[in-house]
């Protein structure tokens, strides 16, 4: 079986573990979250990096940042994975889901403007399979409207828009390292703060609304309960096993660049005869890899292809089941304007396998296959 996911390891992970667990120090911000944060901050040019249990709990503290409140809207694609709409839900919001573009999966920007109303608090752009949304045109709206923008950027780890880091545009970013994305640690996340005002009572609401971070630092004498909050530190093991990969993320990220460009140049001769149609990346942006997707012509011969695939040891998936499509979707949020791509291209697209260290082999190996469905398809 080519498998479609194995998280991916560098080598150090297990030292670096041991390294925590010899230091005596378990619980979160210890010396590898230290670490993480200033790889973030340094590589990244980022104002403050936060590691968090998960992306879903950067995006609830972007949510209590951004002062979420009952009847507020926040606009976002519907296409997406549920933790990118909770957050916000959790608060009393009302997600305004607006339709996609066909070439990237990306919320449509042009469409944005008719989805604001007085209501409007944020905008949540998804930058899908690590390529941009276009960002110029989400933030001048945010500008104009007076509106805050949280990237979810759960799968943007490394890509760039104009030469600047996803997550790193918007007011707020949120990053995972759940062991399906390209940097991962199991389950894990990052806040990314690019607007200073919310840094200390990021650090608060981190802290379970205590202001122990300050503590630390001796900018106070003892620490208390100043604001609401939660848990959302990782332990020092889970910073360990990231450390380690972010030590290697240039060829983490290499490696997969080489994978999704083996794909491309091998799928490129069924794009040209019509049987399928390949990812579109925009000028002045640059992508992670973080997937590799074909678009085939419909959801049957999908079912079929996948279906083929598996029969010759291949294992590839669908990806999200659009959120205004499924009940919670319904009671908690609603489309604005019309579905013309959001459900239809989502039909259409499959995931192949992709991660690091997937033998270029077995790639050129799923190609043959697809394409011998498609000469049976003929």
């Amino acid at each position: 079986m080519i498998l479609f996911n194995k998280p991916a390891l560098t080598g150090k992970e297990e030292q670096y573990i041991k390294e925590a667990l010899q230091s005596g120090h378990l619980s979160g911000d210890g010396h590898f979250t230290h670490r993480c944060h200033i790889w973030f901050e340094e590589h990244f040019d980022a104002k403050k990096a936060l590691l968090t249990t998960s992306c879903t709990h950067a995006l609830e503290m972007a949510a209590i940042l951004a002062d979420i409140q009952e009847g507020d809207e926040v606009i976002m694609p519907s296409y997406t994975f549920v933790s990118t709409a909770n957050p916000f839900v959790i608060r009393g919001a009302k997600i305004i889901f607006v339709d996609i573009r066909p070439d990237t999966m990306n919320i449509n920007e042009a469409l944005i403007e008719d989805a604001i109303t007085p209501k409007t608090k944020a905008i949540v752009p998804v930058h899908y399979a690590g390529v941009s949304c276009e960002m110029d045109t989400i933030m001048e709206l945010a500008n104009r409207y007076n509106l805050i923008v949280i990237e979810d950027a759960a799968q943007g780890v490394m890509s760039t828009y104009k030469n600047k880091y996803l997550g790193t545009i918007g007011h707020l970013g949120c990053y995972s390292f759940h062991e399906t994305k390209n940097y991962n640690c199991g389950e894990g996340g990052a806040l990314i703060i690019n607007d200073d005002k919310f840094i200390e009572r990021a650090e608060i609401i981190r802290e379970k609304g205590t202001n122990r971070s300050r503590f630390f630092r001796g900018q106070v004498d003892k620490y208390s309960w100043v604001d609401i909050g939660s848990s959302y530190l990782p332990s020092e093991l889970n910073a360990a096993f990231l450390s380690a990969q972010l030590e290697n993320a240039d060829i983490i990220n290499s490696y997969r660049l080489d994978c999704w460009n083996t794909y491309y140049k091998g799928l490129k001769h069924l794009e040209e005869v019509g049987h399928i149609q390949l990812p579109t990346v925009p000028e002045n942006v640059v992508h992670n890899a973080h997937m590799f997707y074909i678009k085939t012509a419909d959801l049957e011969q999908r079912t079929r292809l996948i279906s083929f695939l598996k029969s010759k040891g291949v294992h590839t998936v669908f990806h999200y089941i659009p959120l205004h499509s499924s009940s919670a979707g319904n009671e908690f949020g609603e489309m604005s304007g019309e579905d013309k791509y959001t459900t239809l291209e989502s039909e259409r697209l499959l995931r192949l396998p992709l991660y690091f260290n997937l033998p270029l082999e077995e790639i050129k190996v799923v190609i043959e296959e697809i394409g011998r469905f498609y000469i049976a398809e003929s």
